[in-house]
């Protein structure tokens, strides 16, 4: 178990077997134990960072809740590092993005990320489930049979569902070299990732934001096209593709919001999610003088990769 006071300090364990011998009394260090109870002359011991709003969550994660290895860099792994909220970034239908900074303290070291928190339950509004769940399948009959019937149980296994489905397509993603952001880790409905943006916590700006001079518009069509080939030969689709889910960061387009990506070989609709995906963002380059046969040519070329055709 890590210590997460300062050095020096004692625990409540440590306090309750000291009262104990002080008093001889071992009601009296049950009860200082357990309420934090603090001998005379004694400093009090807390279990709260020395700053922020908690400490790191790093090793509250298990090694297939974190991201690929080697890690890169700039990710915290240190016990001691503290997380502190600095905003929310987007509120959504299904979940909030917030803003998170985790830094060690009394060290030049730390580094801002995003915080994706699935909501509860009772508050999520996922869109077009059973289309997007087709091919995907718990371990467990028991909760199959609860998502099929919709039960309250059922409900709660599919949103925690989401969550785990975005983390693992982060991690399939970044590892076939798809740029997307990092998946620093999850935990339960958390999910921590490389922010997209500047140091100051601003955030790179949508693809919708954008009027590209027409370089620009074809180095960003050629930029989506290698990664969307990239997710098709790894047998995916995004499956909610707009220019409203990809970012540019100097140039760089970065493809998010992945929870619902389709197994386009295990998903019957796959052809139509890999199509719709292309459909959607090409529209979106047409209307700013795109040749309308590149997109065309880069749906066929896609579902080559996928092998549908």
């Amino acid at each position: 178990m890590r210590t997460r006071g300062r050095p020096g300090q004692r625990t409540r364990e440590d306090r309750a077997a000291l009262v104990a011998n002080r008093h001889g009394d071992d009601t009296f260090a049950y009860y200082a134990a357990k309420y934090g109870l603090t001998p005379p002359g004694e400093e009090a011991v807390t279990d709260d960072p020395p700053y922020g709003d908690r400490w790191t969550t790093w090793d509250d994660s298990t090694a297939g809740e974190r991201g690929p290895q080697p890690y890169p860099d700039w990710v915290v792994t240190e016990l001691g590092a503290v997380d502190t909220e600095l905003g929310i970034l987007k509120t959504g239908k299904e979940a909030d993005v917030f803003l998170v900074e985790r830094s060690v303290p009394n060290e030049d070291r730390g580094t801002i990320m995003a915080a994706k928190r699935y909501r509860d339950p009772k508050h999520r509004m996922f869109h077009r489930d059973d289309g997007y769940r087709e091919g995907r399948r718990d371990r467990e009959s028991r909760v199959n049979r609860a998502m099929a019937k919709g039960s309250a149980f059922g409900r709660e296994a599919v949103a925690g569902q989401w969550a785990r489905a975005e983390f693992d397509a982060l991690n399939a993603l970044w590892t076939a070299g798809v740029a997307v952001p990092y998946p620093v880790q999850i935990l339960g409905t958390e999910l921590l990732m490389e922010f997209i943006g500047e140091g100051d916590g601003v955030a790179a700006p949508r693809l919708a934001q954008l009027r590209p001079e027409p370089e620009e518009r074809d180095d960003l069509w050629d930029q989506l096209a290698h990664n969307l080939e990239l997710l098709a030969l790894a047998g995916f689709a995004h499956g909610d593709l707009s220019a409203y889910n990809l970012l540019v960061q100097d140039g760089r387009l970065v493809v998010i919001d992945v929870p619902q990506i389709v197994d386009v070989v295990g998903n019957p609709h796959g052809r139509e999610f890999l199509d719709r995906d292309v459909r959607n963002v090409g529209a979106w380059f047409v209307a700013r003088g795109l040749d309308p046969a590149r997109v065309d040519d880069l749906s066929d070329a896609l579902a080559r990769d996928a092998r549908l055709a």
